[in-house]
């Protein structure tokens, strides 16, 4: 097989996620990859209601414009999705790309990997999204290599921090894809160890090699344009930013600012992200903050004007108890914006000693640190280097190459 063969990327997660609010991490990774592919030999797998579509690079295109806001060419859902009541941004998407496919199959995707083959010529297929993994499709995509990115095993590790059921379904899907792929790539060191861990635990077959392909950062421009109009920054302020869910910790804030309220003058945190699950706490909490006070909750907020806060702020705060890789930490330290993080594997492994690290069970530290940092000027260091996305796409062309070369995987 050629260095760089054509990719077949599955892009089923990009088509779920349309309209849910900001991206999340995994959605920025398929995007950047879609992206990456454009002008290259690509076709894109989506699963839709029913069934799976093999689809042409023009897609891309499209879904490329679909997550910039470039809405007016969707079309109505299909007649079937309209009686169900299925409305939704995906189900008019996936009315435009069934009319583009090349190809429809049934839900396990019986002929796909022979279709894409007669198209594509040498391919391999590219999951980076969690979604889509499925024992019967893998197997269904042969004679094409099959590679998987796997961001993390939170759900495996920790269910506690999961939806209801979420766990029993990422297991499957974990087996699935170590099972099933030629490749499986990770986002860090630690989730290589992770899972590799739990490649032993479940007694999964080990001829996949497992490569770290640390994912880029992508630095956006400072806009304010997008920031509230009210949004007050003469005070020193701190930022969280990412999904507001259980693992993410946002209680300790909530506490560590309840300890600031005996200040004259408390520092200001604005929460940055939707409202994700099993969390009714932190929301009631949220929900009772008072008016003008010093804690603020945003959502819907653009990159630009995320970046344009961070780039005034005294700091961003991650007080996580989980996490893959965790792309806020190198947003900031790319800026040399100062960082108070909890010291995950993950997070060490990126940033080293630049982040000042605290316990997430020390609401009290958070807040001795936080009043120190906010009695001066914005604190700003060197930038830090943070991984870039061409070093993530050569490591997974080599790592492709090396375990197409062994014998133990091409017979698989």
């Amino acid at each position: 097989m050629r260095a760089d063969p054509a990719v077949l990327l599955d892009v089923s997660r990009l088509i779920s996620r349309l309209g849910g609010g900001p991206a999340t991490g995994i959605d920025r990774v398929e995007a950047e990859w879609l992206a990456h592919l454009q002008g290259r030999p690509h076709l894109l797998l989506c699963r839709v209601r029913r069934g799976q579509l093999l689809l042409p690079p023009q897609a891309g295109a499209a879904i490329l414009r679909w997550l910039g806001g470039a809405l007016d060419g969707l079309p109505p859902p299909d007649l079937l999705d309209r009686l169900r009541g299925r409305r939704t941004l995906p189900a008019r998407a996936e009315a435009a790309l069934r009319r583009m496919a090349l190809m429809r199959a049934g839900p396990e995707g019986r002929g796909l990997g022979r279709a894409a083959l007669a198209h594509l010529g040498q391919a391999v297929y590219v999951n980076v999204g969690h979604a889509n993994l499925q024992a019967g499709l893998l197997a269904n995509l042969r004679p094409l290599p099959r590679a998987v990115l796997i961001h993390d095993t939170i759900p495996l590790d920790h269910p506690e921090f999961t939806r209801a059921g979420q766990a029993d379904r990422f297991r499957d899907r974990f087996v699935a894809a170590v099972a099933g792929a030629e490749l499986i790539l990770t986002v860090s060191d630690a989730t290589r160890g992770d899972v590799l861990r739990w490649r032993a635990r479940l007694g999964l077959p080990g001829h996949a090699p497992v490569v770290a392909a640390p994912i880029g950062t992508r630095l956006a421009a400072p806009d304010p344009a997008g920031l509230p109009a009210d949004l007050d920054l003469s005070r020193p302020f701190f930022v969280a930013l990412g999904t507001i869910e259980p693992r993410k910790n946002h209680a300790l804030l909530l506490d560590a600012w309840q300890m600031l309220g005996r200040m004259p003058d408390p520092p200001r945190l604005f929460i940055i992200g939707r409202r994700g699950w099993e969390n009714r706490e932190v929301f009631s909490r949220l929900d009772r903050l008072p008016p003008g006070g010093p804690v603020r909750e945003l959502s819907d907020l653009d990159d630009g004007a995320v970046a344009a806060l961070l780039a005034r702020s005294h700091g961003l705060l991650m007080p996580s108890r989980a996490e893959g890789f965790g792309l806020p930490l190198t947003e900031a330290a790319g800026r040399g914006i100062p960082v108070l993080a909890t010291p995950l594997p993950a997070a060490r492994e990126t940033l080293g000693d630049y982040a000042i690290w605290l316990s997430p069970d020390a609401p009290a530290d958070w807040a001795a640190e936080l009043a120190r940092l906010s009695d001066a000027a914005p604190r700003r260091l060197p930038p830090l280097p943070v991984p870039d996305w061409d070093r993530h796409f050569a490591l997974f062309h080599d790592g492709l190459s090396r375990s197409l070369r062994d014998p133990s995987v091409t017979a698989m």
